[in-house]
């Protein structure tokens, strides 16, 4: 198992495909209403310019912060999972296991006597 990190393909899972924003996606003009070749190119090439530039300078100025406060996020999950809920889970399947036998004991005195009796009584009623 490898614990490099791919600079290639940054997202593997594809988890975040709906944040995929390219120009065509945000301006397009329709047939019959077109501005000027040059405004058109200079708006794609600007669009993409400050869109990567304003990315990369909050990426520069949050990323690091911001990926630290996950990995303590993330920290903090698995612990109380591993040590809090799991646990306890298995306790309440422990306990419910129990108030299940003694429940379907109940239910089976208390219930049984009253169906054998319905059943004695309703097959006397035959079909001729």
């Amino acid at each position: 198992m490898s614990d490099s990190v791919d600079l290639e393909n940054r997202d593997p899972n594809n988890i975040n495909d709906h944040l995929s924003c390219k120009f065509e996606d945000v301006l397009a003009e329709p047939e019959g209403t077109h501005s000027i070749d040059c405004v058109w190119k200079l708006s794609y090439t600007c669009f993409n310019l400050w869109k990567g530039i304003c990315y990369k300078v909050a990426t520069l100025l949050c990323g690091i912060c911001i990926a630290a406060e996950l990995g303590c996020e993330f920290a903090q999950a698995s612990l109380l999972h591993i040590w809090c809920f799991t646990p306890c889970i298995k306790y309440m399947d422990l306990n419910c296991g129990f108030l299940k036998k003694v429940w379907a004991q109940c239910v089976t005195c208390a219930c049984e006597p009253c169906c054998q009796t319905c059943s004695l009584f309703f097959s006397a009623f035959k079909k001729s």
